[in-house]
């Protein structure tokens, strides 16, 4: 949560936290700081060894978002080929009950994987086999190397939970945004006109009052969060207390604290704000609602993103609307978008880095 304009009980909440654990911000940030820097780097050096290099092209994978950043991926190396699997275990089936934003995040894992694969000097062609379960296997071929700006942009690349500076974008700024996140069978939606935007709000309000109100969703989304450091640290995967504004703390009291806090009003306060203070607002939308398009919808995403990330510009979800299978339709009737999906709601802007998740190392997600 945003430090500027915070609402009252979370600042109490955040007093108390460092009042609890009678800690220096100083102690607290040392081991996730390294942490950290270990996980959003680039290679320092290419390495000579192809399976070395293989596992490096999917380290750069795992950078890719992922909803609560659950990290539902692993990854198969073949002959010339790496596959890439859902991990149902990691599935949340209440925000996500039918699959959907799993597969967007493989999508997104893919366009990274493809991304790293070519500053390597290979190729990657994907496809998807829905046959198989729902499994990606990207073909690799030797090529000329060649270090995108979207590749550069990977480990700098985050979802921002903070306000940012209300400042417009250039024409084309947007123009290559709007590019970036083009797909085969996917479109991007740029609303920058306040009034838009504020519609968009609406739907996000009704989804998040919905979801704020749901205890189902509530205990799935807790059993995400990263209260402490160690915690973090130890599972290397979901929401880590910092990647959100607050400060860390041990388990028991966030938990208390968030049972306590976690409310539809503050929240709807927090999404206003962050809406308002945002240059626009992207909708990712399908032709076609199935498997396949849901992971291109995850590399057009991600694409938009490391463009964004390459021109200073950050994003943040905000899916609600889309989330809410009983709004979802109404969302994409005042959108205009007739039969086809809306997948992701992002809104962009610039404005400060806010701290990092972390990610598991690339040796438990090989099978």
């Amino acid at each position: 949560m945003p430090n500027k304009r915070m609402q009252p009980d979370l600042a109490i909440a955040r007093l108390l936290i460092r009042r609890v654990l009678g800690l220096r911000r100083l102690d607290l940030d040392m081991n996730y700081e390294e942490a950290v820097r270990s996980v959003w780097r680039h290679a320092e050096a290419a390495p000579t060894d192809e399976a070395e290099q293989m596992k490096e092209i999917i380290r750069y994978a795992t950078l890719a978002p992922s909803g609560h950043n659950t990290q539902c991926w692993r990854f198969r190396l073949g002959n010339r080929s790496i596959a890439i699997l859902p991990d149902l275990s990691r599935r949340t089936p209440v925000v996500d009950p039918d699959d959907h934003h799993l597969f967007v995040s493989l999508g997104c894992a893919t366009e990274n994987l493809v991304q790293a694969a070519r500053a390597f000097g290979l190729k990657g062609n994907a496809e998807f086999s829905p046959e198989s379960g729902g499994v990606i296997t990207v073909g690799l071929e030797q090529s000329k190397a060649e270090e995108s700006p979207l590749f550069k942009a990977i480990p700098r690349r985050q979802c921002t939970r903070t306000d940012f500076d209300g400042k417009p974008l250039a024409p084309e700024e947007l123009r290559l945004l709007e590019a970036a996140g083009t797909g085969n069978g996917v479109a991007v939606i740029l609303l920058t006109e306040r009034e838009a935007m504020e519609k968009v709000l609406e739907y996000v309000v009704e989804g998040n009052t919905l979801q704020t109100n749901n205890p189902a969703f509530v205990n799935e989304l807790e059993s995400w969060i990263r209260f402490s450091d160690g915690e973090a640290i130890r599972s290397g995967d979901g929401l880590a207390a910092r990647s959100t504004g607050n400060p860390p703390a041990p388990r028991w009291l966030g938990r208390l604290l968030f049972r306590t806090f976690f409310r539809a009003k503050p929240e709807n306060d927090k999404n206003a704000r962050h809406i308002r203070s945002s240059a626009g607002i992207a909708v990712f939308v399908s032709d076609v609602d199935d498997r396949n398009h849901w992971v291109e919808a995850g590399r057009c995403y991600e694409r938009f993103a490391l463009q964004a990330t390459a021109l200073g510009i950050r994003n943040a979800f905000v899916n609600q609307p889309v989330e809410e299978s009983g709004l979802r339709p109404e969302f994409a009737k005042a959108l205009g978008l007739g039969d086809r999906r809306p997948d992701l709601v992002v809104r962009f802007g610039r404005g400060k880095e806010m701290p990092r998740s972390l990610r598991r190392p690339v040796e438990s997600v090989l099978v």
